[in-house]
């Protein structure tokens, strides 16, 4: 028999039939991080951006504890998955790299990147479009086609202009060097609005990584994650929810984790200035 004092023996027959305050609040923690995954979230947010969410509203909680209830709850982020065809063909136009891998920018409407990424269907391979403002990473543009003509980045570019109301001076346009990007027709647009070209070399993704880095955010976060897709319209629908979550609601690390449009409206009221329409 193993000797104890009645005051140990008690004590652990009380934890027995109470649990500790730690484990009511993990019950707790696991409704609101189930909460935050499953909503703002949309099923993709991994453990940080669950914590930073829990953070932005008010629920002070340690990230390793959010990583070990979300195994708990056998939760995870989305987890990006490899396939792809070819999306672009090297043109012969062969302006400058006026970014030279700094994809920064000071206000918005000053540095846009695009670039194409594709979706595999039950009817086919169907291509998306994106150009994005290197300020906020909002995008700003978009399109799905089911070709790779010039009309789809000519489209995602229109969607663009359209949305931010006006350029103004001083955009520069960057992208690689495929033929949807330096035709005549793409060049003589920016040309209407007055955006400099710029182009990375010939088969390098670093040159235009933040773009690349949207088209993998965009197949982990809806392409692969949710997978079954039957044709452009299936694809383009869900496109549209995803832009429009990405853009307003979901946090990004490089706007100090809130989103695109937030951190543009908070760049705005500091210089009393009136966002762009759209």
């Amino acid at each position: 028999m193993l000797e104890c004092a009645p005051s140990t023996y008690w004590a652990a027959k009380k934890r027995e039939l109470a649990p500790s305050a730690r484990a009511v609040r993990d019950e707790w923690l696991k409704k609101e991080i189930w909460r935050v995954w499953e909503g703002p979230g949309r099923r993709v947010y991994g453990a940080r951006k669950v914590w930073t969410q829990l953070n932005r509203e008010g629920t002070t909680v340690a990230r390793c504890t959010v990583e070990r209830l979300m195994r708990e709850l056998g939760i995870a982020g989305a987890s990006a998955a490899r396939k792809r065809p070819r999306t672009t063909v090297a043109g012969t136009d062969r302006p400058g790299d006026l970014l030279e891998r700094d994809f920064t920018a000071n206000a918005p409407n000053r540095r846009w990147v695009a670039d194409i990424t594709y979706v595999d269907t039950a009817s086919g391979w169907v291509y998306t479009a994106f150009v994005q403002d290197l300020f906020s990473r909002a995008i700003v543009g978009w399109q799905v086609a089911d070709h790779l003509g010039a009309e789809l980045a000519l489209d995602a570019l229109e969607m663009a202009i359209w949305s931010r109301g006006g350029i103004g001076d001083g955009l520069v346009h960057h992208s690689d060097r495929g033929t949807q990007y330096t035709c005549i027709r793409y060049a003589e647009r920016l040309d209407q609005i007055g955006a400099a070209r710029s182009v990375g070399d010939k088969g390098d993704s670093f040159d235009n990584a933040v773009a690349e880095s949207l088209n993998s955010l965009y197949k982990k976060e809806l392409i692969d994650f949710r997978g079954g897709w039957e044709n452009v319209m299936d694809v383009t629908i869900a496109t549209m929810e995803w832009v429009a979550w990405y853009n307003n609601e979901r946090i990004h690390s490089y706007c100090g984790n809130i989103p695109p449009r937030e951190y543009e409206e908070t760049f705005h009221r500091s210089r009393g200035t009136a966002p762009r329409a759209g």
